[in-house]
């Protein structure tokens, strides 16, 4: 029985059990053939779903669900107290319905639905809402591109958009109103990552609204909008960026430099919060996926795997028949300008035409491919300065645009070309837009499902993709070899350092040193990477547990199934489920064993 909300510290996670996993989950039966349990388990995954799109009315735009276009997310703490107590309500609703009275499919979705709600509660418990922002994104940061994911079709989409402009100075102060409240009890982000963070509120703070990224949808408004409704509207746009939004960013960077920057805690690690050991270990369970990851085992596991890639960065040397050592490699490689673009176009252009080489390999790879199309574009100027080398932008549901390959053009003699192409693969595909994608094109899946990002999962598979681009003769130097052995290394040594930062007492330079002896990263990367995982506790671990889990997984399909072995059926199997906890993924790897062996379709 789940915790009354009076009595609770924190959820154990112990709590969370999950069922057997079947292969891709079928559409749910006509009501009147299915069992009351079977109807129960499906009123509560729509009851959640549809609590989830009220609290958070930008999540909801980007589902393509416009109810609520005109506001943003209540972030009061006694919103986000409900939000929990709702959330254990649905834990018990959940815990009333027997297993044994469900389809496969459907314990299998009534143990993925228990980890989602399970561990969002049990990590509300620690109030992390009031450290609201990362090193490069935040609430600030994420309204700026809301627009994004609205219809602009009529007149009361724009007004909607404009009561959302007007809701920002709200949103902001509640925001402002939590960091306080952290502030006040010690749970704020380490005082040495903040002054990087300062040009991402200073960004959205313009003279002319026109000039505002706030300002872009009434850019190109419809033609059959009249030329009154036009200008009101433009009209309106500007006053409410002039007199609500650039004000609520400019008390938010009078808040931020004068406040909170000064009263930010000195220490550095999750482990120095409050009940912060917990914390991370919680986190570490989340991000892996992983009932019994703990932080220990995971440094030690990456200290080994720093070993062995280190050995095969050593041949790689050899191969380039360079005279020198190490060290005086990955100097080469970060000072001569052979390995930089010129301009931010080349490096577009660049990462565009591996993007196109990587699209003609997919067929022999892959038997689904999705729907939805992507581009390859630069990151905003006003995030790019703090930003990471490369992300993905998923497409909104029903948007006007598809996913996003996004490339830092900012610092080009930081951006090496020879990590480009394991960027790429890694952030388009078969990495994440594959994935994301052809989850979100799973209509037969509950909403949840489609939606669901297990990290090590999703982050998993980005790093497996990196690697299978061997396979697909993406890397054509010794220098591109080289480049994704080094990105293999950085998520090698993430496991070491977010660990070490976070639960074993590492100081900044510590793991900043640690990074850059190890990779061939440069500096500003290693800088903004480091402050990356300094205020997003855990996450780090993700990408390497799940890439060691996918090659695990890929190695016993090979070793059961011999000349019956398919790659392109493989990765169906591991990707048209959606995204699994990486304990699940097992199983499902499991019954594709047996569906080949005994001939039925995989």
């Amino acid at each position: 029985m789940y915790p009354e909300i009076g009595m609770l510290d924190r959820l154990p996670l112990a709590l969370l059990s999950f069922s057997a996993v079947t292969l891709l989950a079928g559409a749910p039966a006509a009501i009147g053939q299915q069992s009351a349990a079977t109807q129960e388990l499906h009123r509560l995954f729509s009851d959640e779903w549809d609590r989830r799109l009220q609290r958070d009315p930008l999540f909801a735009s980007t589902r393509g669900v416009s109810d609520y276009n005109d506001r943003l997310p209540d972030m009061t703490a006694g919103a986000q107290r409900r939000a929990l107590e709702e959330d254990l309500q649905f834990l018990g609703r959940l815990e009333a319905i027997d297993p044994a009275a469900l389809t496969p499919d459907d314990r299998t979705n009534r143990g993925l639905f228990e980890f989602v709600v399970g561990h969002r509660a049990n990590l509300a418990t620690y109030r992390a809402y009031r450290m609201p922002f990362t090193s490069d994104s935040g609430f600030h940061t994420r309204v700026q591109r809301m627009y994004e994911s609205m219809p602009f079709r009529t007149v009361q989409d724009y007004e909607q958009y404009l009561s959302r402009l007007h809701a920002v100075e709200t949103f902001f102060a509640q925001n402002i109103g939590n960091m306080r409240d952290g502030l006040a009890e010690g749970f704020t982000q380490p005082q040495a990552i903040l002054e990087y963070i300062v040009p991402s509120i200073t960004g959205a703070i313009v003279d002319n609204p026109a000039d505002s990224i706030f300002f872009t949808p009434f850019l190109d408004m419809p033609g059959y909008f009249s030329a009154g409704d036009a200008e009101r509207l433009r009209a309106q746009a500007r006053t409410a960026i002039a007199d609500t939004v650039v004000p609520a960013y400019r008390s938010f960077h009078e808040f931020f430099t004068d406040e909170y920057i000064a009263g930010a805690r000195t220490s550095l690690g999750a482990a120095s919060l409050d009940n912060g050991r917990s914390y991370y270990e919680d986190l570490t369970r989340f991000f892996t996926s992983l009932d019994d990851a703990h932080p220990d085992e995971i440094h030690e596991l990456g200290l080994r795997e720093v070993a062995r890639i280190r050995a095969e960065m050593e041949e790689i040397i050899e191969q380039a028949e360079f005279d020198g050592t190490f060290a005086e490699f990955i100097e080469f490689l970060r000072t001569d300008p052979q390995f930089y673009a010129h301009d931010p176009e080349q490096l577009l252009k660049e990462a565009a035409w591996i993007a196109k080489k990587v699209d003609g390999q997919m067929p022999a790879f892959f038997r689904t491919l999705p729907r939805m199309s992507y581009g390859v574009m630069a990151v905003p100027d006003d995030l790019a300065p703090n930003y990471t080398t490369g992300r993905y932008w998923s497409a909104p549901v029903g948007g006007r645009r598809g996913g996003y390959y996004m490339v830092n053009t900012y610092a080009l003699d930081n951006r090496p070309l020879y990590t480009l192409a394991a960027l790429t693969v890694h952030e388009g595909v078969p990495g994440h837009h594959h994935q994301i994608s052809l989850a979100q094109e799973l209509d037969q899946l509950p909403e949840f499902r489609r939606t669901f990002y297990p990290h090590a999962y999703g982050e998993g598979w980005g790093l497996y993709s990196e690697k299978l681009a061997i396979e697909m003769d993406i890397y054509e130097t010794p220098y591109d070899h080289f480049g994704r052995l080094s990105y293999e290394m950085w998520r090698a040594v993430r496991l070491v350092v977010d660990t070490g930062m976070h639960y074993k007492g590492w100081s900044r330079d510590e793991a900043l040193q640690y990074l850059a002896d190890n990779t061939a990263l440069s500096l500003q990367n290693v800088r903004t990477e480091i402050d990356r995982y300094i205020s997003w506790p855990g996450q780090a671990l993700a990408y390497k547990m799940g890439e060691l889990k996918f090659l695990e997984l890929r190695a016993r399909a090979t070793e059961a199934l011999g000349e019956d072995f398919d790659i392109r059926d493989f990765h169906d199997a591991v990707l048209i489920n959606g995204g699994l906890p990486l304990d699940m993924l097992d199983g499902v790897v499991d019954r594709y064993i047996e569906s080949v062996r005994t001939g039925e379709t995989p």
